[in-house]
């Protein structure tokens, strides 16, 4: 008599597990080559998560030419700076796209600042991650609900925190694919692409802003420093992620 099937040995792969494979498979393909494979295969199902910074832009240029079907969210946590919502006005303009916006929980953030004022975030890393966790990561996890895919703009060389970035990952805390078509893009050929399409971008880049969130928690940057610096400066790089993206 056979022994019994364990649960582990009858388990299914998920949808984006079963994908996978494919996706990675497109780590070495042109961008246009990976977005327009994303299109075939989810379209309105998968969406870019846009925090309006150089790399997002030039997603959302090349997916209007060949992904047109993906939907663009960002996640609006209250204290963004004013150029990022003049950019989205301009990006609704030029593009036609409908950006979805998606807000902290209005009863936790009023917790957060009654309790603890309105800068409990430089007290200390645990403190400044439960203010990521109210205003970015738990709005993600809404804005992902219902969709099979999601599409970033992280990039290999932005940070030490993102070396490892692969085209497409398994985002194993939502169930769904994840993938970074820039991955292996340098910030040269990032603005490259966006003088020579004439894609709009952030007026804060041209005042020494290379990675842009917000507005409490960035700072330009010295010519000396990695792209991320100005992002939770007072904090050691190595912690410098809001929880949107786990360091490997």
């Amino acid at each position: 008599m056979s022994p019994p099937l364990s649960s582990t040995s009858l388990a299914l792969p998920t949808p984006a597990e079963a994908l996978l494979d494919e996706a990675r498979a497109l780590k070495d393909a042109p961008v246009e080559e990976i977005l327009a494979w994303i299109e075939g295969r989810f379209g309105a199902r998968a969406a870019i998560a846009s925090s309006f910074g150089v790399e997002d832009m030039v997603l959302i240029d090349l997916a209007r030419k060949h992904a047109p079907g993906l939907r663009v969210f960002t996640l609006d946590t209250g204290r963004l700076p004013p150029e990022t919502y003049d950019l989205i006005e301009v990006v609704r303009n030029r593009y036609g796209v409908a950006v979805e916006s998606f807000f902290p929980e209005r009863e936790r953030v009023e917790a957060l600042e009654s309790s603890q004022g309105y800068f409990s975030f430089r007290k200390s890393l645990e403190a400044r991650k439960e203010c990521c966790a109210i205003r970015k990561v738990e709005p993600l996890r809404r804005a992902l609900a219902g969709r099979e895919a999601w599409v970033t703009g992280l990039r290999r060389e932005q940070s030490v925190t993102r070396t490892a970035v692969e085209v497409a990952e398994l985002d194993a805390s939502h169930g769904l694919l994840k993938l970074n078509p820039l991955a292996a893009w340098t910030q040269r050929e990032v603005w490259a692409y966006i003088k020579a399409h004439s894609v709009p971008y952030n007026a804060l880049h041209d005042k020494g802003y290379p990675s842009i969130g917000c507005a409490p928690c960035t700072r330009a940057v010295k010519p000396y420093e990695d792209e991320r610096a100005g992002r939770w400066w007072w904090e050691s790089r190595e912690h410098s992620e809001c929880g949107l993206h786990p360091v490997r």
